[in-house]
């Protein structure tokens, strides 16, 4: 991997995706309609910088436990591609730019949510609450569900509805996400001193915790229903989408196995994805976009996923 591609691995990129289709629907509905494309791809590129800065300074404090677990010993920082001072410079440059953006093009607010959301992972998550308590996954989800947040507030200079709902809707899938991975990588995660649930509260408990949160999670998917936000694609593309997450929730609690809770990690990348891609879908069908603009976003959602 040369160069470019360690820096690029710091900001974990895989998870981008993520970040922009949570933020995309997020701006659409805040606008009521579609934003100058230009406009879209300023604030979504603020946005990305932002969480690629706080997993640059997560790579950085956490390099020397990541050294000691199977799934992230090759990182750029464990396996010596890169020097731990390199990877906080660049989350620096990351912070401005992204900040500086959002700061430029959207609204303050925005910038001081996304620079307040690097600030949380960072301090209180990876430094303070992951390595003490297993439940800092639930606190830790603050950060992790803030880009409906930024994206409301590059609109109007506030927050409205439609950010504070898609992060409830991240902030509520995120513990069964972590706990399922957890479940199979307990052992190094132990190993490099992090304390998971199923080490506090065994693996029966942690599972039937999962298909709780799961369970509640459907509810909460449908609030942008409840509100008018979208319309009922959206609605059905919800309700099958959680019946899936929750029949693989439900079987990693029978059958109680590795093979289950590797599968039910995947689905639920697979489940957030989905929702998104309906949210996008649904306001394009329901015409808060007009026709070009429709032709916009789709090479925009094919630009965002690589294909």
């Amino acid at each position: 991997m040369n160069v470019l591609g360690n820096y690029l691995a710091l900001t974990k990129p895989r998870l981008l995706p993520l970040v922009l289709f949570s933020g995309l629907p997020a701006l659409v509905m805040a606008a009521g309609g579609w934003p100058p494309l230009e406009l879209v791809a300023l604030i979504l590129l603020g946005i990305a910088l932002a969480a690629g800065a706080a997993n640059a300074f997560n790579s950085y404090a956490e390099h020397e436990r990541d050294a000691r677990m199977e799934r992230t010993k090759t990182r750029p920082l464990p396996a010596g591609r890169l020097r731990p001072a390199q990877a906080l410079r660049f989350g620096l440059v990351l912070t401005l730019l992204g900040t500086g953006l959002l700061w430029i093009f959207a609204t303050p607010v925005a910038a001081l949510v996304a620079l307040a959301g690097i600030l949380f992972y960072v301090f209180v998550y990876t430094l303070w609450l992951k390595p003490r308590t297993p439940v800092g996954v639930i606190v830790g989800g603050v950060s992790g569900a803030v880009a409906p947040l930024i994206a409301d507030a590059a609109i109007h200079g506030t927050i409205g509805a439609p950010g504070w709902i898609l992060f409830t809707i991240i902030f509520v899938w995120q513990p069964p996400h972590f706990w399922s991975i957890s479940l199979y990588r307990r052992r190094e995660y132990e190993a490099a001193g992090f304390p998971v649930l199923a080490s506090r509260i065994g693996e029966d408990a942690t599972r039937r915790r999962i298909v709780l949160w799961v369970a509640a999670l459907i509810p909460f998917s449908l609030l942008p229903v409840g509100l008018s936000l979208v319309g009922p694609l959206y609605a059905v593309a919800a309700l099958g989408l959680g019946a899936w997450f929750l029949f693989h929730a439900v079987q990693l609690a029978r059958r109680r196995d590795d093979a289950s809770a590797r599968l039910l990690f995947r689905v639920s990348l697979f489940h957030l994805m989905g929702l998104f891609t309906a949210m996008i879908v649904d306001l394009a069908l329901e015409g808060m976009l007009a026709e070009p603009q429709i032709r916009e976003l789709a090479v925009l959602v094919r630009q965002l996923s690589g294909t």
